[in-house]
């Protein structure tokens, strides 16, 4: 009986038996093989262990415990090693390149470039491949986030208001340059939450982060270690520089508010001309 195998993604296989080469994984077939390279030492027959699957050069379907940057379904930024007139590699992280047809790239790739992309099954040759064109897989048409809720963020592209944000592989929202307190480039990826969402057009806004009070709850924790750290003074209050709070606590001067505002309420630490002071 054969057992359900995911290409593109993890599977838990047992192993099934071993040879000079290597191990071959159980599918419920002939098995599936897991280099000797890959092979996890002290492994015996009818244990379990965790692969990812994929297609070697000869289209055999092959095992590994490598871990690619993405795997199927995911949207990221990968570079490209070698273009030929019928598509680009790129490095995924595995011994063989993920695979861009030509008909899936924008304007063409080139090599050594880096690219967003989304990693799909293609459903005549059922090998893992990538394209460039992924606002087809994109849509706010109905939302799987609510406000508050903590996801994964992937900057897509800037605008004249801020950044563009892939949320979780779905949806798009737009992270405000006022939102933004450290630099940020095409493919970073983040936690963020849902800031907002807006009724008319099911437009989002994202923010980076943890939402509200939980975000000040773990600044606490930091800025408590560090004052601890310097002798129970450091030299940033209300009047520093956002740039400044940012280099130094990587917090907006907004979180360093609230969070100083927090300890200075539970009289933790005391508000001093030049900065702040923990309290014995």
């Amino acid at each position: 009986m054969s057992l359900i195998i995911k290409v593109g993604e993890y599977n838990i296989l047992k192993v099934l038996r071993m040879v000079d080469f290597g191990v071959y994984l159980d599918d419920g077939e002939q098995g599936i093989l897991l280099p000797k390279r890959f092979v996890p030492e002290g492994i015996k027959i009818e244990d379990e262990i965790k692969v990812f699957l994929y297609h070697d050069g000869e289209d055999r379907l092959i095992a590994t415990t490598q871990e690619p940057f993405g795997i199927l379904g995911d949207i990221v930024k990968l570079r490209a090693v070698n273009v030929t007139p019928q598509g680009a590699f790129l490095d995924w992280g595995l011994m063989k390149d993920l695979f861009v047809p030509k008909s899936k790239q924008l304007v063409g790739m080139r090599l050594h470039g880096e690219y967003i992309v989304k990693i799909y099954l293609d459903e005549q040759t059922g090998r893992v491949a990538a394209t460039e064109k992924i606002d087809l897989f994109l849509s706010n048409d109905d939302l799987t986030i609510k406000e508050l809720e903590e996801v994964d963020l992937l900057v897509y592209r800037r605008t004249d208001i801020g950044y563009v944000c892939i949320i979780n592989n779905k949806h798009t929202g737009v992270l405000h340059f006022n939102e933004v307190y450290r630099n940020i480039n095409t493919g970073d990826k983040f936690k963020g939450f849902i800031k907002k969402i807006y009724p008319e057009g099911n437009k989002i806004d994202v923010a980076a982060g943890k939402p509200g009070y939980q975000r000040v709850e773990d600044e606490v924790t930091k800025v408590l270690r560090l004052l601890k750290e310097n002798n129970g003074y450091l030299p940033y209050n209300d009047k520093s520089s956002p740039e400044d709070i940012y280099d130094y606590f990587g917090m907006s001067k907004k979180t360093f508010k609230m969070t100083t505002g927090n300890l200075y309420r539970q009289r933790k630490i005391a508000f001093e001309k030049t900065g702040i002071k923990l309290i014995d």
